[in-house]
């Protein structure tokens, strides 16, 4: 198929001048004058969505394409024996197979709305280089091809209708490299290709985290880069961008810089806000909005952050060997992101006919039972003095995540409209627990706290919580009186909050 031309000077002088009609300018001390958008803080929870070509095959993970095509992989073996030799059936022979059928994009907003998310952000083109939208430059998209349904269109309006914030993410820059493999053997990756053909530029795949690595993409694949991106923001508006690691690379810099420029100065023009996600110092800090995937901090920041993470632990896209998350690992990673002032987007994988698996929806509709009760102490939260308090211990830094068992004494800090929330981790079996963060006197781990505590309740219960203060800690008696909500929530052994008014 012959991919579609487009004019490249007249898009360089359309981002040109979109840089030149605001503050921004391309270079770092202009561009960390970026604030985050106040939405951001208040909303804490959104939805990352992974559905491409590699929900059709829905084998291991979503770099399906790149390793069908490294011959001794178990992709490689599964791909052969399922659906033929790759120079017969290539990956873009998936195209017609996502179908799409029985994908409704307000039935999905409901959904991610019901379960607290406030934003979302799906993919608009991962590392396999197939967007999931409508474009003028290349045809290898899902409105014209497979579903032929403007996907990432679709999912926009639907969201904006119901009053959640719309982002959405690039990954483009890793398909420089993503299909390389395919040119080591007789593949359909050996078909002759041009600038935006589906396989470009399928380049050797070196060190992909030494970011100075070689090959350089080149001025033509950057150039092809930047243009996607201000097309994609120029169609779409999203409010929030996300792109994974590989824009770290030296050479994607001076497209950044541009990139960014013209991003936020046409929202600025429009009157919206927007920000950009990103890894690994890719941008000079301050810039944009820090993303640690499947991790955290240790401790609260000044700075808003996100972590992203899926509900299943071996892959963000549907596959038939998910292992699935419990929504209490899922809870546990909300919290401790807000109590240090950072936000979770939390990945859901679609099937190739566009249903959300039943594994998917089962965590949705616990993450909904929770927030009813506990939204309060997440939504419009700021950090307490302290975020945490209890002997648990975590890995930190990005890919660190794992199943915690929380103790009894194991609990988090928020603070919404001067309200102290604590999140206590493990409901205990006593009915009481002793917080020493909240001790007349202080102690090793937190100065002494000197608030006239006026109330005490447990969210969810209408019952006032029988409460005792010591010199070394706060005991609070958790009553969940009558409420079958909130006693389901504790059969779960899901984390319940305590509410305190003070002076």
């Amino acid at each position: 198929m012959q991919n579609k031309t487009y004019n490249k000077e007249a898009w360089l002088r359309h981002i040109d001048e979109g840089i030149a009609c605001g503050p921004f300018q391309p270079v770092w001390e202009s561009l960390t004058k970026f604030k985050a958008p106040d939405w951001y803080g208040k909303c804490k929870f959104g939805i990352f969505i992974h559905w491409g070509l590699y929900s059709v095959p829905a084998f291991n993970n979503e770099w399906y394409s790149r390793n069908m095509y490294i011959q001794g992989t178990p992709e490689f073996e599964h791909h052969v024996k399922t659906f033929g030799p790759q120079k017969e059936f290539g990956y873009k022979d998936f195209i017609p197979m996502l179908t799409a059928e029985r994908f409704d994009p307000s039935e999905w907003i409901e959904a991610f709305f019901r379960a607290g998310a406030r934003y979302i952000v799906p993919v608009a083109e991962h590392h396999d280089g197939f967007q999931m939208y409508a474009s003028d430059l290349s045809c290898w998209n899902a409105a014209e091809m497979g579903p032929k349904r403007d996907i990432l269109g679709e999912l926009s309006s639907a969201a904006r209708e119901k009053g959640m914030h719309f982002g959405t993410s690039s990954h483009r820059a890793e398909h420089w490299w993503f299909m390389g493999h395919g040119k080591e053997f007789d593949s359909d990756v050996k078909d002759p290709m041009e600038l935006g053909d589906f396989y470009w530029p399928a380049m050797p795949e070196r060190d992909n985290f030494d970011m100075e690595s070689e090959p350089s993409p080149t001025e033509e694949y950057l150039t092809d880069w930047l243009i996607r991106t201000v097309e994609l923001v120029d169609r779409y508006k999203p409010e929030l961008l996300y792109f994974d690691w590989w824009i770290q690379h030296k050479a994607f810099e001076p497209y950044l810089k541009r990139f960014l420029a013209y991003y936020y100065n046409q929202a600025q023009k429009e009157g919206r806000s927007a920000a950009v996600c990103y890894k690994h110092d890719a941008l000079a800090f301050g810039s944009g909005i820090v993303e640690v995937e499947r991790g955290a901090f240790p401790d609260s920041k000044p700075f808003p952050w996100q972590t992203d993470t899926a509900v299943a632990w071996n892959s963000w896209c549907y596959t038939d060997s998910l292992d699935y998350k419990s929504s209490k690992v899922i809870i546990g990673t909300l919290i401790n992101s807000v109590s240090r002032n950072g936000n979770l987007l939390l990945n859901i994988g679609p099937k190739a006919d566009g249903t959300l698996p039943e594994g998917d929806r089962k965590i949705l509709r616990e993450l909904a039972d929770w927030m009813e009760i506990n939204h309060e102490a997440i939504y419009d939260s700021c950090p307490w003095r302290s975020s945490k308090e209890g002997p648990l211990t975590e890995k930190l830094g990005s890919f660190s995540e794992e199943a915690r068992e929380y103790t009894e004494e194991d609990f988090r800090f928020t603070v919404t409209d001067g309200k102290l929330n604590i999140f206590v981790m493990k409901y205990p079996k006593s009915g009481s627990v002793r917080i020493r963060s909240l001790s007349k006197k202080g102690n090793a781990d937190s100065i002494a706290f000197l608030g006239h505590i006026q109330n005490v309740r447990l969210l969810g219960s209408e019952l006032p919580q029988e409460y005792k203060r010591e010199d070394e800690y706060l005991e609070v008696k958790i009553l969940p009186g009558d409420s079958p909500k909130l006693k389901n929530l504790i059969d779960m052994d899901l984390p319940v909050v305590i509410r305190i008014e003070t002076r």
